[in-house]
């Protein structure tokens, strides 16, 4: 798969993520288990692309 396309479908999800995010903070009763695991993908996200990034 071309690099660049690699990158914005990781970006779309990390969009999504960060969407899941606000949703949960902004709920009554956030869930701290909900809202690390969701910081964990995001953040896994994120070094995906930055490694696709720098090898490509």
């Amino acid at each position: 798969m071309d690099s660049e396309v690699q990158i914005e479908l990781l970006a779309g999800q990390r969009k999504a993520i960060k969407q899941a995010i606000k949703d949960e903070e902004h709920r009554p009763h956030p869930d701290d288990l909900v809202l690390h695991d969701l910081k964990r993908q995001k953040l896994a996200l994120k070094d995906q692309i930055h490694d696709i990034e720098t090898h490509h």
